[in-house]
């Protein structure tokens, strides 16, 4: 009975397990995404380059960490990072479209870091480059609220994700940053 158990306890697992696993059967660079201006921002531009992405929003409680994003980017461009702003209204705080989002980060933060077009960052409708992180990270990579932070290496590998909480200046982010540079 014990060996019936055991068995069926194994089998049960093989049901369970984490299918997260990084396979990473599509790499970053074989990606794309539509800048903020309708360019395309191939990924493959960014090879060798660590990349910090953040699905960003013009009317949330966050909003304030575009000045931290753009003090990174001011920080660490000539040293190869690159930071991704995805403006997204996934959660309903994006303004209407990309002009009104390209002025409101050039006039109120001074922006000048890459930004996209207004993206879909959750679910069956999110953009590629999500469901590719979800796919090679798991769900820590999903965003759960605006100014989610995924951050990639110069291999192109998710390496870690930072809640909305997580400040772009934050010692936990900088260390990261630091590391694979």
């Amino acid at each position: 009975m014990r060996k019936i158990i055991l068995l069926v306890l194994t089998i049960f697992m093989f049901f369970f397990k984490n299918t997260a696993t990084s396979n990473y059967e599509k790499k970053f660079y074989e990606l794309s995404i539509e800048s903020i201006t309708g360019e395309t921002i191939n990924f493959n531009d960014y090879k060798n380059k660590p990349v910090l992405i953040v699905n960003t929003a013009s009317y949330c409680g966050f909003t304030k960490q575009y000045n931290e994003l753009q003090e990174l980017w001011d920080l660490y461009k000539t040293k190869g990072l690159i930071v991704l702003g995805v403006p997204s209204n996934s959660f309903n705080q994006e303004k209407s479209n990309n002009a009104e989002v390209k002025e409101f980060c050039k006039v109120n933060f001074n922006i000048n870091f890459p930004l996209t077009t207004i993206t879909e960052v959750k679910g069956e409708n999110s953009h590629e480059l999500f469901k590719w992180a979800k796919n090679n990270y798991g769900k820590s990579a999903v965003p759960k609220w605006n100014f989610h932070k995924i951050l990639i290496d110069k291999n192109g590998n998710v390496i870690d994700t930072f809640a909305s909480f997580t400040n772009p200046m934050s010692k936990k982010i900088i260390k990261k940053i630091e590391n694979i540079l």
